[in-house]
């Protein structure tokens, strides 16, 4: 047979075990969007119509957020039946990605739709004045009642599932649930800021409260939108696996009898549980085809065990100086690196 020794390349590669598609989990995070959407469809129409006859622009502001957050559910929905299609032809790694990129399209809807839209109505407003009767402020802080208990009640099941899937570090990671915990906790927020500039203007007479309160909404929805489109493009274009896993599927290359030294590795978040891992080593001199072929098949069984979420495992075996591997930016970690 064949001999294979330290220096030689070669190139193992496989997927183990079939994926989990965690259908339990976007059931529960289904009707966590659903009700969201249901509560910001009503509201949007309330808070657009009582905005339209009070004259009120933290009113209309408000309507423009809801309408944005309803908008950008539907984007999570399609995330949530889009991005568990099975990996085919042309899309060998699956469709795990397409829910960071429609959890991206949500970010930049409450940008453009929510945030856009507020200063606009509150530069109008310091420009404009606005002609508010007392019965249109009666009624918008009715309409904006009502939406803090509805905006209030989807961010309680929001956060309830949160808590239900191990907290908020591991709950969190769904772009999904992380982007409706968002728009609610943002939403009641914007409501309070609302019902705060409709007041201070309805005793004073002054509509700056309430232009205040517009553009104070609009800054709140533009850094949320950052934030969540930060994080969604992290996981776009290729963010590595935790570092705790990446530990533990160094530390357990390096424990295996066979592999002298670990050279570089690499992991890649393929979607919302799933990981590529590529990894370059050096194995010990002597071991013929046959026997690197066996040792590959278990060193990739032993890292879908210990890491679930490694779903392709790739073993490079290379005659690459260690030293060059080790100090590359992409083994190391270092920004820039590939």
């Amino acid at each position: 047979m064949s001999r294979v020794g330290r220096g030689s390349r070669g190139f193992v590669s496989g997927t183990d075990g079939e994926e989990k598609p965690g259908r339990k989990a976007d059931r529960r995070t289904r009707v966590t969007v659903l009700v969201a959407l249901t509560a910001n469809l009503v509201i949007a129409v309330a808070k657009a119509v009582g905005g339209f006859f009070a004259g009120s622009p933290a009113l209309l502001s408000e309507a423009a957020h809801s309408v944005a957050d309803s908008m950008n559910e539907i984007f999570l929905l399609a995330a949530l039946r889009r991005s568990r299609r099975p990996a085919d032809r042309k899309h060998p790694f699956g469709y795990g990605k397409e829910r960071f990129f429609w959890s991206l399209l949500a970010a930049v809807g409450i940008f453009v739709m929510g945030g856009c839209f507020s200063f606009f109505q509150g530069v109008e407003a310091l420009r404009n004045g606005a002609d508010e009767s007392l019965s249109g402020y009666v009624a918008g802080l009715i309409v904006l009642g009502i939406a803090l208990l509805a905006e209030g009640g989807s961010l309680l099941r929001a956060l309830h599932q949160v808590r239900g899937q191990g907290g908020l570090a591991a709950g969190m990671r769904d772009p999904a649930l992380r982007t409706v915990v968002a728009e609610d906790g943002t939403a009641v927020l914007g409501v309070s800021l609302a019902m705060a500039g409709m007041g201070l203007h309805m005793v004073t007479g002054q509509v700056v409260w309430e232009a205040c309160a517009s553009l104070a909404i609009g800054a709140l929805l533009v850094y949320v939108a950052y934030r969540l489109g930060r994080e969604a493009r992290d996981q776009l274009i290729g963010e590595a696996a935790d570092p705790e896993a990446s530990g533990r599927i160094r530390a357990l290359l390096r424990a295996q009898p066979e592999i002298d030294s670990v050279e570089a590795l690499f992991t890649m978040k393929t979607g919302l549980d799933s990981a590529l891992v590529a990894a370059r080593v050096d194995l010990v001199p002597g071991l013929d085809s046959e026997r690197v072929e066996e040792v590959a098949v278990r060193i990739k069984r032993s890292i879908a065990r210990t890491v679930p979420e490694a779903r392709q495992v790739f073993l490079d075996v290379t005659d690459r100086p260690a030293r060059e591997a080790a100090e590359s930016p992409a083994a190391t970690g270092e920004r820039g690196g590939a």
